[in-house]
């Protein structure tokens, strides 16, 4: 694909985007989804990279990849209905549907089928229908959370359906079990199909959850616990091959003196004691799969602004490495005679593609895909500096190539803060900015994953110390670059990014301009109306939150800003934003800050208008401040 795509963004909102992948029980069959500004569609990948891949389905809506019947039949979802097209060719037929529709969906290999679906407490599913005639949308809330993300919980409650693969009649298992399912289908069938592993979320005091492991007989309903211990999360259970244990992730919660941590553990599926595998290894692992052997789980886990393939012995809990590249993976899917682990793999210069890794030579195999490889308008290369407190920076810089002068810099900072600059992204992409001629500069500050526990406690607690310290360190080492031009500079975050780019604003006038979207601006007030506030409060004291709150320097803002914000964000609400805008207006005496307000988008700006209009208005105002060009908004905006 051409650097062109990046210079036009209507362009680059058309590129397709490979998004997750699913391997038949055999290993002959290996699936991804395609996502285009009309729909998403299947396609299928040669596991052994001979011929190219092939469009599965064909439906003007949408589909979702739900996996394979034992026999290599493909099973997706649609318009909340479970369709399933023959291995041997055909049109898809429906099996499965149900008013609330279905997700999650798992068969095992004596095709038992286990679904998730929205029903409302009482069950009536007239009801929904009858509120939609009187126009009623309210909800009525008696527990916490009430919003995930950017969407309202509720009043439908997802419920476990069962039934058998053979007549697909699903049969309700768990009833009304309000937010206990609440964990976006994190759930397992055991391979003889009597049982249902799932994370199963407790409340807890002070409107907290907490998420245990439990088993449900698929003929009773009856419900037995597997792990549950207080103060820690238990999530992404997977049954090991033989039935006989279950690997899970445990995540300890988080205290104002501990950031927590994340390990593997697992358990007997009968019941026992729970075995941690790697509570001392340093690295956060993910996605965790098992070997077929049952021996080892393939885990993902952050490294150095990389996001490595990692085996995990299952009785000594020994890491090995297994890819050594620059890249970040997901999905990880392991083939059946144990050769091979397929996944989805990415840099900060790639969008995902398929590739095959081998478990033996550890060799990365890309495998022709349904998208074309993208080239972008320049090269990526490191840049390393010491923190006030010496430790060990470094960061991902971005230079255009070709470049006839010396390239203004711009500092983005990643979200999370507990993420690391690693792999690519649509939203926050840094290619369109060096397409302009940008040096983008992604640094990995503390509160960064992939560096170990200590450099996390680095920024425990102070989010406006040792990360802010550790940025102009960094951004100091790519000013000293032959590239760079240290007389132009900008700072550009979202989410996390945000907060920080709001910090910078009020505590340095070192930058040209400043870009903040989805940013937390009030601390006390985000803390307080955020979709999960027990999360961040368990970090965040009340004397930290007033210390480590941007609002409090307003007043010191002299640097032109750029506020974009959602409305459907639940993360970090609008009325953050809001604050934001009114705080800078009322102190400023022209018309050097802008506020981009999406009224039907989230968190991450995802709409591929909006994503375009959210790449070009950035752009605009640094061409404007950075460059000293005229200000001239994209012409959609009016």
């Amino acid at each position: 694909m051409s650097v062109d795509a990046f210079h036009d963004l209507d362009s680059y909102v058309r590129l397709p985007r490979v998004a997750g992948l699913w391997l038949s029980p055999d290993g002959r069959r290996l699936v991804v989804g395609v996502g285009t500004l009309v729909r998403t569609a299947l396609w299928q990948v040669d596991p052994d990279g001979e011929r190219p891949a092939r469009q599965l389905t064909y439906r003007e809506q949408s589909v979702a990849c739900a996996g394979f019947t034992p026999s290599g039949d493909l099973l997706f979802t649609s318009s909340g209905v479970l369709w399933r097209q023959p291995e041997a060719g055909g049109e898809a037929y429906e099996i499965a549907k149900l008013p609330g529709g279905i997700h999650g969906v798992r068969v095992s290999a004596a095709g038992t089928i286990v679904a998730g679906s929205a029903v409302l407490p009482s069950g009536d599913d007239s009801l929904g229908e009858r509120r939609r005639a009187a126009g009623v949308s309210a909800i009525l809330h008696e527990s916490f959370p009430v919003r995930y993300w950017d969407h309202d919980l509720g009043p439908e409650r997802p419920r476990l359906m069962a039934g058998s693969l053979d007549d697909a009649v699903l049969r309700d298992l768990t009833g009304h079990v309000g937010h206990a399912l609440d964990n976006q289908g994190d759930w397992e069938i055991t391979p003889d199909g009597r049982g249902v592993v799932t994370a199963w979320e407790r409340a807890e005091p002070g409107g907290a959850q907490r998420s245990v492991i439990v088993v449900i007989d698929v003929a009773t309903g009856e419900r037995r616990v597997l792990a549950d211990e207080a103060g820690q999360d238990c999530t992404a259970p997977r049954v090991s091959p033989d039935g006989a244990r279950v690997a899970f992730l445990v995540r300890r919660w988080a205290t104002p003196d501990d950031p927590g941590h994340i390990w593997v553990a697992s358990v007997p599926l009968t019941g026992g004691p729970v075995e941690s595998l790697t509570r001392g290894w340093e690295h956060w692992p993910h996605s965790p799969r098992w070997t077929p052997d049952g021996t080892a789980l393939i885990v993902a886990a952050d490294d150095n602004g990389r996001s490595p393939l990692w085996r995990v012995d299952a009785t000594t809990g020994k890491v090995t490495r297994i890819t050594h590249d620059d890249a970040a993976y997901t999905v990880p899917r392991v083939s059946p005679d144990g050769r091979f682990v397929y996944a989805l793999r990415s840099t900060i210069a790639e969008p995902p593609h398929p590739v095959r890794v081998s478990l033996i030579s550890q060799q990365v195999r890309p495998l022709p895909g349904p998208a074309a490889a993208v080239d972008v308008p320049g090269r990526l290369t490191e840049v390393t500096a010491r923190a006030a407190d010496g430790s060990p920076l470094r960061a991902w810089l971005a230079l255009p190539t070709g470049a006839e002068t010396l390239a203004p810099l711009v500092l983005w900072v990643h979200g999370g803060p507990l993420a690391s600059w690693n792999t690519w992204k649509w939203n926050s992409n840094p290619w369109p900015a060096v397409a302009r001629g940008y040096a983008v500069l992604m640094p990995d500050p503390a509160l960064s994953t992939g560096y170990g526990l200590d450099f996390l406690r680095r920024g425990w607690g102070a989010w406006g110390d040792t990360p802010y310290t550790d940025l102009m360190a960094i951004t100091d080492a790519a000013l000293g670059l032959p590239e760079v031009d240290s007389s132009r500079t900008a700072a550009v975050g979202s989410s996390f990014g945000g907060y920080m780019a709001n910090w910078i604003a009020g505590h340095t006038t070192r930058f040209d301009a400043i870009v903040s979207s989805a940013s937390m601006w009030a601390l006390d007030q985000m803390m307080a109306t955020t979709d999960f506030p027990y999360y961040w409060l368990r970090e965040l004291t009340p004397e930290r939150l007033e210390a480590n709150s941007p609002h409090r320097a307003a007043d010191a803002i002299t640097t032109p800003m750029l506020v974009m914000h959602g409305d459907e964000d639940y993360r970090v609400p609008i009325g953050e934003a809001l604050r934001l805008w009114r705080d800078l207006q009322s102190r400023a005496t022209d018309d050097r800050h802008k506020f981009l307000y999406f009224p039907d988008d989230g968190h991450i700006v995802a709409k591929p208008g909006h994503l375009a209009l959210w790449h070009a208005t950035m752009l605009a105002f640094l061409d404007h401040h950075v460059r000293g060009e005229p200000w001239q908004p994209p012409p959609l905006l009016g």
